[in-house]
């Protein structure tokens, strides 16, 4: 096929690549050593250029020639040589884990730069044309948390939001937002931008030793959203993972009978609205988009009503017979919420206070807390990724992979969430990874553009390839193969040529 000529760039996908090392192999496929690898559009031509994160984990690992840096998934222990008063030490100083710096799971950018990031206060600084590991950032070096997001959000300016879990610091635990800038003062050039990086507000955990667990979070133009759901992280049973030989996944449970409390924060004023608003428990890791509309926010979600997504990708289930013997036991729907912040403060207990045309419900109880009832849009979807000029504004399309009962995705979906008409896009032996939206720059409409994915091939004969899609009407413009071994991956990002800096700079 061919490529449209305005697309010159890089896509850089990031994601799991090495599971055994020596003798030693991990327990679960999110815990493999970080594979970053790039696409590079230039002149209609694609490139391809794959690299493990030289992350001080890789580096400790390879020179052990075993695993001896924990994962979430992994516990890693000191070597079987050492004698009784090394292991006591060692012991001792797993209490408060020391987190890896694997940064497998996303791509983000602050400030000019370029981060692998994972969900631990560590990002590691990569350079996108040569996928070097440079710079190893501490996040706990400018604010307190011990544990952040990787799906950061950017405004106008392009600074980025982010968010992180602050453990029992000075008798509490909270949730801090935090700002870093896109650019620093002319007389600090030197200086890094997490310098300048700035709280924006917390939101205190209900439970001081049961911190919510996160993988995003959602933005409009005024509020911040966060959902607290009921699958938490119990910080006791981590502290003592190590001394009882258990892994730190072992220490998130979910509370099926809990609820599921949302948080909105007002950006301008950085307070929480006071007003309560809460559903169902559910279990759920991204957030697709969220805006207001007449005194409302809308946000979307992928929910599951239970956590067995994680169980499911333990490497021992992951064999040849996978697709038949792995079956999610709750299928991914996308739910969107209708919150009224501004309503009738006479409205009468048991009324439902949304006034958008809309499924969806937020009923007044008597003690003054609101009960949401999502509309479902559509069911089946994940990794689910828009415009993102659209973020945090009125959206119409959704582009995911697609997944039914199998967590491996084999199909991608342009879904349009006013009609709920849904496109595929789908091969045979092809598992596709998450699909991005790359504008065209001419755009008039939401969909001007194309959709890029990287696709692995259940069948060993066949190649890789990176897939272009026309975004509108999701037929195939091209396809790149490469004749090397590509692995599934998690997030990336797609930077215009704009934005990557020469190498002489």
């Amino acid at each position: 096929g061919q490529l449209p000529t305005w697309l010159q760039g890089i896509l850089l996908r990031n994601g799991p690549g090495m599971h055994s090392i020596g003798d030693s192999k991990y327990n679960h496929w999110f815990d493999g050593l970080a594979l970053l690898h790039s696409f590079t559009f230039k002149n209609g031509e694609v490139y391809y250029r794959s690299k493990y994160l030289r992350s001080d984990t890789y580096n400790c690992n390879v020179e052990a020639n075993r695993i001896v840096v924990s994962e979430f998934g992994t516990m890693a222990y000191p070597d079987p040589c050492k004698n009784i008063f090394a292991k006591a030490f060692c012991y001792l100083s797993h209490t408060i884990p020391e987190f890896t710096d694997n940064c497998l799971i996303n791509i983000m950018k602050a400030g000019d730069d370029f981060y692998a990031t994972s969900e631990t206060n560590f990002i590691r600084k990569i350079n996108p044309q040569t996928l070097d590991t440079l710079d190893k950032v501490d996040y706990n070096k400018y604010v307190a948390v011990n544990v952040t997001t990787s799906h950061p959000h950017y405004d106008s300016a392009g600074n980025m939001l982010n968010m992180g879990t602050s453990i029992v610091d000075k008798g509490k635990t909270k949730y801090v937002l935090f700002k870093v800038p896109s650019s620093v003062p002319e007389q600090e050039k030197k200086k890094s931008c997490f310098k300048h990086l700035e709280v924006v507000c917390s939101i205190p955990s209900r439970s001081l030793l049961h911190p919510s667990y996160y993988h995003s979070f959602g933005i409009t133009e005024n509020y911040i959203i966060f959902v607290e759901q009921p699958f938490r992280l119990d910080i006791v049973k981590m502290a003592t993972a190590y001394i009882r030989g258990v892994t730190w996944a072992s220490c998130l449970a979910f509370s099926k009978d809990d609820k599921t409390w949302f948080h909105f924060v007002d950006r301008k004023t950085k307070k929480e609205v006071s007003t309560k608003f809460y559903t169902d428990a559910m279990v759920f890791f991204h957030h697709v988009n969220a805006y207001e509309e007449d005194g409302h926010i809308v946000f979307d979600i992928i929910a599951y009503t239970d956590n067995s997504l994680y169980d499911m990708f333990y490497l021992k289930n992951m064999n040849k017979d996978f697709e038949e013997n792995i079956k999610l036991t709750s299928i991914p729907t996308c739910k969107r919420f209708v919150v009224p912040l501004q309503f009738d403060k006479d409205a009468g207990v048991g009324s439902n206070l949304v006034t958008l045309p809309s499924t969806a419900t937020a009923v007044k109880e008597k003690d003054g807390n609101i009960y949401c009832q999502p509309e479902i849009l559509c069911e089946g979807i994940e990794l689910p990724r828009i415009n993102y000029d659209y973020n945090g504004k009125k959206h119409k399309f959704v582009f995911a992979t697609e997944v039914k009962w199998s967590p491996v995705p084999t199909k991608i979906a342009k879904f349009n969430t006013q009609t709920k008409e849904m496109l595929h896009w789908g091969g045979e032996d092809c598992w596709p990874s998450e699909p991005i939206f790359v504008p065209s720059p001419d755009a008039r409409e939401e969909d001007d553009g194309v959709v890029l994915s990287c696709v692995v091939r259940t069948d060993p004969e066949k190649v890789p390839f990176l897939l272009v899609l026309d975004a509108k009407t999701f037929t195939e413009l091209g396809r790149a193969t490469v004749d090397v071994e590509m692995h599934l991956d998690l997030h990336g990002m797609f930077i215009p040529e704009q934005d990557l800096k020469t190498e002489t700079e």
